[in-house]
């Protein structure tokens, strides 16, 4: 198998690269041996959002096997404050130690149907933080923006993953992610993409880290 390092890929195409780091990201990325779908540019933005912000809960809707959600907890740890809202249709994949992890809540179903429930276990908190990276569907990311959306305080975030999908990579569904967010920015005139949480160039968020304006 050829192997793509640094110094034999300088004069390939960014188009040629986004596909290699996909394939790594799905089969190989781990986050404390438990797999974890995600770049590490985007996961070193969302520190830093998570520092900035020192949210109370952060709520992952689309959990594959947990690694992002240990990821999450493993922040709030550092920084001493925070929970993790795990919320998929089934958790049957979640590894072992993220269910055994005190700051992570793993509640099934669909996100939209159980609002009610994720209102009741933030219990008047305000300081969220919302991850969308369910199903990528424009329709579902849409209805998960538009409800999810009013937990957000000004200021805070809204990220919503994979919107590289035909805008970068083409996998996923048409429309998607990015389709869905430039509808609901056109909206919400409270909420706006945050473009300046790109600036490592690559990413799986393009126009996907929403901020809402002060």
């Amino acid at each position: 198998m050829q192997k793509f390092y640094l110094e034999y890929s300088l004069e390939k195409k960014l188009r040629e690269i986004l596909p290699l780091i996909q394939e790594r990201i799905m089969h190989k990325t781990t986050w404390m041996g438990v797999s974890a779908y995600k770049h590490p540019y985007d996961f070193w933005v969302y520190q830093e959002i998570i520092y900035e912000q020192h949210p109370d809960f952060i709520i992952e809707v689309g959990n594959a096997k947990g690694g992002t959600l240990l990821a999450l907890a493993h922040l709030c740890d550092i920084i001493g404050k925070g929970q993790v809202i795990g919320i998929d249709i089934n958790h049957k994949l979640i590894a072992e130690k993220v269910r055994k992890h005190p700051r992570i809540i793993l509640l099934e179903g669909d996100a939209c149907e159980i609002f009610e429930k994720v209102k009741e276990i933030i219990n008047g908190f305000s300081n969220i933080l919302v991850i969308e990276d369910s199903s990528h569907t424009y329709e579902n990311t849409l209805r998960i923006l538009r409800t999810y959306s009013s937990l957000i305080p000004a200021g805070g975030s809204f990220i919503v993953e994979d919107s590289i999908c035909h805008h970068g990579l083409d996998v996923g569904p048409y429309p998607g992610p990015y389709e869905a967010v430039e509808t609901f920015l056109s909206e919400n005139p409270d909420f706006e993409a945050d473009r300046e949480k790109e600036s490592f160039i690559i990413t799986w968020n393009p126009k996907g880290y929403l901020r809402k304006k002060k």
